[in-house]
């Protein structure tokens, strides 16, 4: 039944594999940061700025994310950012969570990476006591030039130890993912697990680049495989997990509704699928409400929900 599938998504110890942790700045700390941060913005309460967080794709999400974005200045920030997405997390069950940073567009907002970072380990070692599992997931941006890119990854380096994977973000339609070659290249060397965004807007094509150009250990959203059924079966015959994001996905017209979601599709043909929150704060739901909306959409039994939740831990980077 439904209710036993959704219960169980609501109850279980989950991972969570795709969240990007600017993308859990709710209105209400956008404000706390920019008033702390003396930022000037056009807004006097959270109504307002949840007025802003409306959007028809991916490039105008993009660009309302970037503004919120600009609150943040301090490790005081990040701390506050990562504590409320974990308070979250912990009244979801969720156990372990593997969530990408925004380092390289620090620059951007004059922010010293070193800040960024030092909130977040502070704010990981903390919750690594309170019984949740926190790994870091730097992303390059695609739109920039890949000796950017690379220019970055060594300014990481004091952090290199905090640090599990790399991952390929952005704006994706025109940044194909051979694009970073040997920025990834250069990642595998350093021991770090590799992660990209592809086939989210961008074509099945993209989606071939990550895989045999990069060689990413998993796929972020990846929903145009389902286009290419020789790369569905490449996929599924790898095992390379894919980590989808149903309500992202729904907001940003990635799909047009729910009921197209190719998500039970990829389970059918053996794909080691996830479900995952992506931007909580701006797409409707943490990660129970992505699953919520996928078991009712697609008609998942509780064995699928068993199946996706065996799925986050077996597709986490989590050590042994």
């Amino acid at each position: 039944m439904i209710e036993d599938a959704i219960e169980y998504a609501r109850t279980a110890e989950k991972a969570e594999l795709h969240m990007h942790l600017e993308g859990a700045l709710t209105p209400e700390l956008y404000l706390k940061f920019a008033h702390r941060n003396g930022k000037s913005i056009p807004f006097s309460n959270v109504d307002e700025v949840r007025k802003q967080y409306e959007f028809s794709n991916l490039a105008d999400f993009i660009s309302i994310y970037l503004d919120v974005y600009s609150s943040l200045g301090t490790e005081q920030d990040y701390i506050d950012l990562l504590d409320d997405y974990c308070s979250h997390a912990t009244s979801e069950n969720i156990v372990h969570a593997e969530i990408f940073l925004e380092t390289q567009a620090a620059k951007s907002i004059e922010m010293d990476v070193d800040e960024l970072m030092a909130g977040c380990v502070k704010s990981v070692r903390a919750w690594r006591e309170k019984g949740i599992e926190i790994l870091l997931i730097p992303t390059f941006l695609r739109h920039d030039p890949e000796d950017e890119a690379m220019e970055h990854l060594d300014s990481l380096e004091p952090y290199y130890e905090e640090i599990t994977a790399i991952g390929l973000a952005a704006n994706e339609v025109g940044n194909p993912p051979i694009k970073f070659k040997n920025v990834f290249r250069r990642a595998r060397e350093l021991g770090f697990k590799l992660v990209a965004h592809a086939g989210e807007e961008g074509p099945p094509e993209y989606i071939w680049q990550a895989i045999d150009e990069l060689g990413v250990d998993r796929i972020d959203h990846g929903n145009r495989a389902i286009e290419d059924d020789v790369l569905v079966a490449r996929i599924a015959r790898d095992k390379i997990p894919l980590t989808m994001c149903p309500l992202s996905n729904l907001h940003l017209c990635v799909v047009p509704e729910m009921r197209a979601h190719p998500l039970k599709r990829f389970m059918d043909a053996g794909v080691v699928t996830t479900v995952n929150s992506d931007d909580p704060a701006y797409f409707g739901g943490y990660l129970n409400a992505n699953f919520e909306a996928v078991v009712h959409a697609l008609d998942l039994s509780l064995a699928d929900v068993k199946e996706l939740v065996a799925n986050s831990h077996d597709a986490s980077f989590a050590g042994p």
